[in-house]
Parts: C-alpha cells; structure tokens; sequence
C-alpha cells in the first residue's frame, strides 16, 4: 500500500519535494493533498502537481482522515506550530530543516511526537544520498584510517532573499547554511558531542548571523571546522582527514553525487527531474521520502538514520554558536 503524503505549504521547497517523490514508484508513494494559507495557492499548487485535494489552511489539512505522513515545508519559525497541529492529530510528519529554531523547540516537538505515538524527523535530506550512506560505510571501514578533521563549507550572496535575511523569517547564514556543514560534522563523528565550541563571524543589518565561522573540538584532539555564509561565495565542499588518507566531497556538498575517496572519483547520480527544479539536485529528496516510508513500515517512531539526539544536539550547537555571536530570535525569549 503507498504511503499518502499530505504537503504542508505550497512554496518552492514543497515543489521539488513534489517532483522528487514522482521519481519513485506510485505503489509506495501517493501525494493525496496539499494545504497553504490561501487556497487559491494551495489550488494552483494542486493542478500543477495533480494533487487531488487542495486546502485553504493547514488545520483542514490536519483533519484528513486518508493522510499518513504530513512534509512540513514552511520557513522556519512556524515548524514548531505547524508541526504539533499535524502530530496533535495524530499525523506522522517530517519537517524542513532546522527542525526548528532552538533547541528547546526541538524538545517540544520531540516531546510531542513521543506523547502522541507519531513519527517525527528532520529533513536534512543530505543524510540519506546514496554518497552519504557510502561515507558512513567507508568510515566504518576505516578506510581513512582513525578521523582526525572534518572541514566543511557553505555558501553564497543569498542576503537579496528575505527569508534568509530577515530575523523574523528565521534568516541568518547559521540555520539555514551551517547545518549543512553541522550535520555533516556530526554524522562522521557518529552523533558525539564537541568537548568545546568556538564561534565567530559577523552579522548583518538585519541583527543574523552574514557568515559565521565554527571550531569544533571532539575527543582525542580530533576537530571540525565550519564555515558557512549568506554574503559570499565560498567552495562548498567538505573534507574528511584521517591518518591513512582523505575523503573528499569536492562540491555541492548539501547535495552530493560526486566524492573522492583517496584520490579516486566515485559518482552517485540522480533521476532526472519531471518538471523544473527550485534548487540544486532536488529529485535527491525522494531519499529521505524512502526513509520516512521504511521508517513508517517498521513501525518507527524516529529514523536510525537521522536521530532525535541527532536533532537535538545540532540545535544545542547551533544555539550555543548563535549565542558567542549575539544572535536571537524571539522564540528564544519564550519560556
């Protein structure tokens, strides 16, 4: 039986998630409805996708009965909202990085999922290209050797986008850039907890995070370097260093289809996409749209491969790097 997708906002994150699940066979995955503040959106959204039934706001969709999982593609500070409404009703869901906008909103929806037996998880797509999953298996291998510095960077002139620039849209070069770079650190080194952070950049006018600089430092003197901006270009890529040699994702490190594993090239390409993309290797989405489905079949409550504890400490970190930077939001005021 397919798994039925609800979509959660019409904008251009929900679209290439759209596109991406056409990729995969409509025998497991069934997109039956889309909701948006407005419905004429939600309409326009619904007929280009040739989604069924079209919502005017996000509680009609919550009320659907034929539902199972709901994507969550809102802009960061209504995750937290948008997704207790979905778990309150019983809906599975899995939502936009960042889960949401600090570590204590992270809890709460956790904490949701667990009191109303639902799954929850994190959409950092990343954790489950195929590139990724051969990384974690080289490591594993210990093909480089013992781990001894991750480096990885993000970034372009992104500040002309409001939702990246404005502090009451969840802007900043930190939670929607570094977590890339973050998450890539904490999956080499398996969900471990940095024994310090060290944190510097600058903000721009708005009062988030232009570019922002991370030292990371891990038991064993191992260490991690993050670079991530809204107001320059930077390499993209990451680099893994270990005492027998190096593994490379030379570029688009978000979304990667190339690496190099001591010097040799290995590729990991994507299906071709059904219709134009909003963003770089998207159709890569029908990934963590598998794993929500295997997830869902065996009964799981939260991913192996992307965690709570994942969630949580990537929140932990990226508070405590807002915090040396003077960065804050208003949902951190809220007790």
């Amino acid at each position: 039986m397919a798994t039925r997708w609800g979509i959660c906002s019409a904008g251009k994150i929900s679209h290439d998630f759209c596109v991406a699940l056409r990729t995969l066979t409509p025998d497991n995955h069934q997109i039956a409805a889309v909701a948006a503040r407005d419905l004429q959106h939600a309409e326009e959204f619904a007929k280009k996708h040739n989604i069924s039934r079209a919502y005017g706001s996000y509680d009609e969709l919550a009320r659907d009965p034929d539902i199972d999982v709901v994507y969550i593609g809102t802009i960061h500070p209504y995750h937290l909202s948008t997704g207790k409404l979905f778990m309150t009703s019983k809906k599975n869901v899995l939502i936009e990085k960042p889960l949401a906008m600090n570590s204590r909103e992270v809890q709460g929806l956790i904490a949701g999922a667990q009191d109303n037996n639902v799954f929850l998880m994190e959409a950092i797509w990343t954790r489950f290209f195929p590139l990724s999953l051969e990384v974690r298996r080289l490591l594993g291998l210990g093909e480089v050797g013992d781990v001894q510095m991750v480096r990885a960077d993000l970034g372009a002139p992104l500040t002309h986008i409001p939702r990246l620039a404005e502090k009451k849209l969840g802007g900043g070069a930190l939670l929607d850039l570094g977590i890339y770079c973050l998450q890539f650190v904490l999956m080499v080194f398996n969900g471990e907890k940095p024994e310090s952070i060290q944190a510097t950049g600058h903000c721009i006018d708005t009062g988030v995070d232009g570019t922002a600089v991370l030292v990371l430092k891990f038991s064993g003197n191992r260490l991690a370097i993050c670079t991530c901006s809204i107001t320059m270009m930077l390499t993209c890529d990451a680099v893994i260093t270990g005492t027998k040699g190096t593994i490379k994702v030379p570029h688009h490190m978000w979304c990667p289809t190339t690496l190099e594993v001591n010097g040799k090239e290995m590729q990991f390409p994507l299906p071709e996409a059904g219709m134009p993309l909003n963003f770089t290797n998207s159709t890569g989405l029908r990934y963590e749209a598998e794993e929500v489905r295997n997830c869902l079949l065996k009964g799981l409550k939260e991913s192996p491969g992307m965690p709570w504890a994942h969630s949580i400490l990537l929140a932990e970190v990226i508070d405590e790097a807002r915090r040396q930077m003077g960065v804050t939001y208003d949902q951190d005021n809220i007790c």
